[in-house]
């Protein structure tokens, strides 16, 4: 068992607000339960995988960093992706980030992690500032082009962030025993 005490806040969703105070409080939450489960470990064991999968917790920041970069410069403001992204070659390897994040050091993972969080929240004060959750992106469904809204992206980042969330809990336990980060 563990006696690791996490540092980074976590608050829990609102149980009554409105839906743009809701959305972000879900999104905050498990933004920092992924960042919570990867806090304190060393390089190693942030490369350490719970078999039979291949994923590790390094990985899953830097997963999500790309995805939270995606979603938000690419796919809502029509940006290129930057740095580290902008030089990958996504076609001969779609998933770099999880293969690449065992040779990252745990600072440089959760500065990426940490700044895609930052600009992710940038871009929706900016939408939020425009139409709101109704903002629609700037680039569409790879299979349809129809616009995501703005309300779409925080639901299916949500979505993507509870599931790794489990996964996360499950990694960590397995590397020392932490559990209820």
């Amino acid at each position: 068992m563990s006696d690791f005490v996490p540092t980074t806040p976590r608050a829990d969703p609102p149980f009554a607000a409105d839906e743009v105070t809701m959305l972000r409080g879900f999104l905050d939450y498990y933004r920092a339960t992924v960042r919570r489960q990867a806090e304190g470990l060393s390089q190693e064991q942030l490369a350490t995988p719970l078999a039979p999968s291949t994923m590790t917790l390094g990985g899953l920041l830097k997963h999500l960093a790309v995805v939270e970069e995606s979603w938000f410069d690419e796919t809502l403001a029509g940006e290129e992706l930057g740095e580290p992204w902008a030089s990958v070659d996504w076609d001969a390897d779609r998933d770099w980030e999880w293969h690449t994040a065992a040779q990252d050091d745990p600072a440089y993972l959760f500065s990426l992690y940490d700044r895609a969080i930052a600009a992710g929240d940038r871009r929706i004060d900016e939408a939020m500032a425009g139409d709101g959750l109704d903002t629609r992106s700037v680039r569409g469904s790879h299979r349809t082009g129809e616009q995501f809204t703005l309300r779409w992206i925080l639901v299916h980042l949500i979505e993507e962030y509870a599931r790794h969330a489990g996964h996360a809990d499950l990694i960590r336990e397995s590397i020392d025993g932490a559990t209820d980060l």
